[in-house]
């Protein structure tokens, strides 16, 4: 106890230098950057994002707007991509409407995304992380995840003195600055990377459930804004009270899911680090230039979503057991309708008729911003389009489909197209 009671006994480091920290600053180079806690020296897992991925790597080739607000998103009808710090004093945030973005920000500079910019600076991070071991699970293109457990004798140093080199050498060699968070295990590490931003290095240890329980129940990683409703509803408004249910209560006033958020709730997480990206859902989505309210012109968008849907899904070796449609109205209120498909597919015709189903019981004089389409849950592809007694054109379908991947991965996307994606155009009379 009397370690945890005087923070200057406790195992520190110089987030600058790397040198073992007995006061309150660095007394090899001066600096006042020091992380601090009673497991530093213990903990193996890590969480890993770069802060405000897309503004940053855009401010590293611009210097000019290293102080200024810069917002990446689309046009007037499109959302922020991601936003700097600096916007971010103004109230922007992530996936909030430009107009919206524009009103609070009105001299920020509004860049297009770049995507093929950002993968390559996404590799080189990646390329770093896979230097500190071999168990790095990306995430999200700007977000990872890595289990550094048994690598001090590889770096004759502690995970978290390897971590703090890391984020140094992003820094020097990719322009960009990154947060960790290093826990015990993942959710723990996430949360801890989500506090300190940017150029944060948050320990979360033992006292961790103790620091959770006033937050927030919507802190939690998968609880949304209709979960949270439903948790206030029932008198739950934090993570501790949450986390002070017993197993039957949570079964009774949660349902079967009850537990396992409990378990979250009080820290707990079994999950291993996986090489292979986590995929829960693969969708695609489109923001029109102009609202939409038939279901003919929707179902052009539709088919065009379901194509690149099929796309990636063949890409990341993926088969929709099941879809979702998403709906945006001029209002921005969303309606999200989902479906089990009778066999998994990666056929786009096969997602769209179940997909155009959906549609048709939104459509009714709404006008629309924004459709997408996704599939969850996720199978392997082995499963994919096996057809049964019920749908024999299954074989015939595949084979077409795939003699038009051919060609389109030989040609380019243009060289095939089906007539169902063109505009319709009125007859001349």
């Amino acid at each position: 106890m009397a370690l945890l009671a005087r923070p200057s006994l406790m195992p520190a480091i110089c987030r600058d230098c790397d040198a073992e920290v007995f006061g309150v600053v660095c007394g090899t180079c001066g600096s006042a950057r020091v992380v601090r806690h009673a497991e530093l020296f213990e903990l193996a897992m890590a969480h890993v994002d770069c802060d405000a991925f897309f503004a940053s790597v855009e401010k590293r080739d611009r210097p000019e707007l290293r102080d200024v607000p810069v917002i990446v998103g689309g046009g007037a009808r499109g959302v922020v991509s991601t936003c700097c710090y600096v916007a971010r004093l103004y109230g922007v945030r992530s996936a909030m409407p430009m107009f919206k973005a524009r009103e609070l920000c009105p001299k920020a500079v509004v860049i297009a995304p770049d995507m093929k910019k950002y993968a390559a600076a996404s590799a080189r991070v990646r390329g770093l992380m896979e230097g500190l071991t071999p168990l790095v699970q990306m995430l999200s293109v700007d977000e990872a995840v890595l289990d550094l457990a048994g690598t001090q004798a590889l770096h004759h140093a502690p995970p978290a003195v390897v971590l703090n080199r890391f984020a140094r050498r992003v820094e020097a060699e990719v322009g960009i600055t990154v947060s960790i968070g290093l826990a015990r295990n993942r959710l723990l590490a996430k949360l801890a990377a989500e506090r300190g931003k940017p150029r944060g290095f948050t320990v979360f240890g033992a006292e961790a459930a103790g620091v959770l329980a006033p937050e927030p129940v919507g802190l939690l990683p998968g609880v949304g804004p209709a979960q949270v409703r439903r948790l206030q509803g029932l008198g739950i408004l934090r993570v501790g009270q949450l986390a002070a249910l017993d197993e039957r209560e949570a079964v009774r006033k949660l349902g079967d899911e009850g537990p396992a958020l409990v378990a979250r709730a009080r820290g707990e997480d079994t999950r291993p680090v996986r090489l292979e990206r986590e995929s829960k859902s693969i969708s695609a989505e489109t923001t029109f230039a102009a609202d939409l309210r038939g279901q003919a012109e929707l179902e052009i968008a539709l088919w065009n979503l379901c194509e690149k849907l099929g796309r990636r899904l063949r890409g990341e070796a993926m088969a929709a057991a099941g879809i979702v449609l998403k709906l945006k109205t001029a209002g921005f209120a969303s309606r999200t309708r989902s479906q089990r498909l009778a066999n998994p597919s990666q056929l786009p015709e096969t997602i769209f008729e179940a997909a155009r189903g959906l549609l048709a019981r939104e459509v009714d004089g709404t006008a629309f911003r924004l459709i997408g389409i996704g599939a969850a849950p996720l199978v392997g592809e082995s499963l994919a389009d096996k057809g049964d007694l019920a749908d024999s054109g299954a074989v015939r379908r595949l084979a077409r489909q795939s003699a038009i991947n051919q060609l389109r991965d030989k040609f380019g996307q243009a060289v095939v197209q089906r007539g169902r994606g063109f505009p319709k155009t009125p007859r001349s009379k």
